[in-house]
C-alpha cells in the first residue's frame, strides 16, 4: 500500500512550507492527535459529535455480527455552571439535550428504517462523575450535577439538571416525545 505525500512547497525564504492544502490538520485530542474534520462538532475535550455517523455505526455492527445491540454508553463530557435563579440551584445545559436527542433520532432511524436489532440503550453515567480519560471533575457528564471541583472544593449537593427531565419524559415515553 502506497500513501500520497504532497511535495512540499517552496516559500519566499527558499525553505520548504509544510502547510499545503492537502496536508491534513492535526489537533491534540484527549486520546492523541486527530485529524480535524471541518463537517463535525466537537466537544471542548476534542471528541467528535457525529449522530449520523452513530447511526452508520450501528448499521455496521448490526452487518457485521448479525446479534442484537445494547448501547450503554452514549453521553457528552462538558462544563456545566450552576447557576441560582430565585433562590434554586439549577444547571443549563442545552447542549447535552441536543448532542442525545440526535443520536437518539438516528438509533430510531435504525430500528425503524434501517432494520437493525437494537434492544437498550442507557445515556452515560446518570450523576456526574471522575472523566476517565482526564481525571477532572470539571468534565461533567450526568443528569445530576454533583458540587464538587477539580481543586477538591464543594459539598456534593446534588442538583438535578435540565437534561435531568428531559430524559425522564423520554423514559416515560420510549423515547416518542424528544423535544
Amino acid at each position: 500500500m502506497t500513501t500520497h505525500k504532497p511535495a512540499a512547497a517552496t516559500g519566499s525564504s527558499g525553505e520548504a512550507d509544510t502547510a499545503t492544502a492537502d496536508a491534513p490538520q492535526l489537533v491534540a485530542g484527549t486520546l492523541g492527535a486527530e485529524v480535524v474534520n471541518p463537517c463535525l462538532a466537537s466537544s471542548a475535550w476534542g471528541w467528535k459529535m457525529d449522530p449520523v455517523g452513530y447511526r452508520h455505526f450501528l448499521n455496521l455492527l448490526n452487518d457485521r455480527y448479525d446479534v442484537p445491540l445494547f448501547d450503554v454508553e452514549d453521553g457528552l463530557g462538558a462544563v456545566d455552571e450552576l447557576v441560582v435563579e430565585d433562590g434554586v440551584p439549577r444547571v443549563h445545559d442545552d447542549y447535552r439535550i441536543d448532542y442525545l436527542r440526535g443520536h437518539i433520532e438516528n438509533l430510531r432511524a435504525a430500528i425503524e428504517e434501517d432494520g437493525v436489532d437494537i434492544f437498550g440503550y442507557t445515556a452515560w453515567g446518570p450523576i456526574d462523575l471522575v472523566a476517565f480519560s482526564t481525571g477532572q471533575l470539571k468534565k461533567r457528564y450526568g443528569f445530576i450535577y454533583v458540587d464538587r471541583h477539580d481543586d477538591g472544593t464543594g459539598d456534593f449537593t446534588r442538583v438535578r439538571k435540565d437534561s435531568f427531565w428531559w430524559y425522564q419524559k423520554v423514559i416515560a415515553t420510549n423515547g416518542a416525545d424528544l423535544a
